[in-house]
């Protein structure tokens, strides 16, 4: 009867060692604190887990200022240098093309269409599979949606207009443009409205107005095209995968919820935030013209489009198997988008 009343309570000791140790888990950051919407996102996953676990987790949070590497925070958490990260998939294509699947890709799906895939399609199976590789654990963390295509000095009507355009864009968007002719700069953020107002370039892409307003564009670019680039920009959490499968299940449990609410916040926020934004610019600047390609160029970009999301599955089978499951859910997805929120508001207008 000793003997058992020991090994119960030692059950119950290792249960409560178990219950009360603490993890102080350090995240990098890709955006800035001060970056609108996107510098959130972290300080809001760490008041929710710490609030959730009753203090059992605590997160330092890195931003670029502190860690001098914006674009290496894959490798900083697959390595357990970072426990945790805050950033985007497609910033790590030079690495792995198919990482970008998971962000957005031009004249893909749309938000809602891609969290349908993820969530119920069997984006989040192929998401594991692919993450595993990097020793890497990853949440939704918040899709900013579609992304404007641009501010132009001038207006371009055909693609003529585009050989020798001095463009600022970055990613697959980049690539899709120089094969139009386009001669693609990458001029540092910090530089670019002067390099627009000082005709270093003729046009820019950044975002979207909740974080172009910031840069003063609508000043010196009058045109503001609409996207095609990307039309759901979604952001991640990264968690260590060695530590997390050795983290209690509630706590799992945590961070996972905290993800949702965070990635809930930035959809929102993000769509608010354009709102307000856009209103700003029409009513302070109504000489911006808002713009879209012509059929003829947004053919040729469609185009170019599928020529590299089909030489990059020819490379890479699991690239391939991602893509053919992204584009089979969105000939499907796309049917009900075209006659639920498009069709609702081409009625009314």
């Amino acid at each position: 009867m000793r003997i058992l009343t020991v090994l119960t309570m030692s059950a119950i000791l290792a249960i409560s060692a178990v219950a009360s140790e603490k993890y102080k888990l350090k995240l990098a950051a890709t955006y800035e604190s001060n970056v609108p919407v996107l510098g959130e996102a972290p300080k809001k996953f760490k008041e929710l887990v710490e609030k959730m676990s009753n203090g059992r987790i605590e997160v330092k949070i890195d931003y670029p200022s502190k860690h001098k590497a914006a674009f290496a925070v894959l490798d900083m958490v697959k390595s357990g240098q970072y426990d945790m990260g805050y950033t985007a998939s497609y910033f790590y294509k030079g690495k792995d093309a198919k990482l970008m699947l998971f962000t957005t890709v031009p004249f893909g799906m749309n938000a809602a269409e891609q969290h349908a895939w993820y969530n119920y399609g069997g984006g989040k199976e192929l998401a594991d599979k692919v993450f595993a590789q990097y020793n890497i654990v990853t949440f939704l963390g918040g899709n900013f949606g579609v992304q404007m295509g641009g501010w132009f000095k001038k207006e371009v009507k055909t693609l003529d207009d585009l050989k020798g355009l001095k463009l600022r864009m970055t990613g697959l968007g980049g690539e899709i443009m120089s094969k139009l002719g386009v001669n693609i700069n990458t001029i540092p953020i910090g530089e670019l409205y002067m390099a627009l107002e000082m005709n270093t370039i003729d046009a820019v892409e950044w975002v979207g107005p909740a974080l172009d307003v910031s840069f003063g564009f609508e000043k010196v670019a009058p045109y503001y095209y609409t996207g095609w680039q990307e039309p759901a920009s979604e952001n991640e959490f990264y968690v260590n995968k060695t530590l997390f499968d050795k983290m209690p299940n509630d706590l799992k449990a945590i961070i996972e919820a905290a993800t949702k609410v965070v990635s809930d916040f930035v959809y929102e926020y993000a769509n608010y935030q354009n709102a307000i934004m856009l209103d700003k610019i029409s009513k302070e600047y109504p000489n911006v013209k808002i713009v879209s390609f012509s059929p003829e160029i947004m053919g040729a970009l469609k185009k170019a489009t599928d020529e590299i999301l089909d030489e990059l599955s020819q490379k890479d089978p699991m690239f391939k198997e991602i893509l053919d499951s992204q584009r089979k859910f969105m000939k499907i997805g796309r049917e009900w988008s075209k006659i639920s929120d498009y069709a609702y508001i081409k009625n009314q207008e």
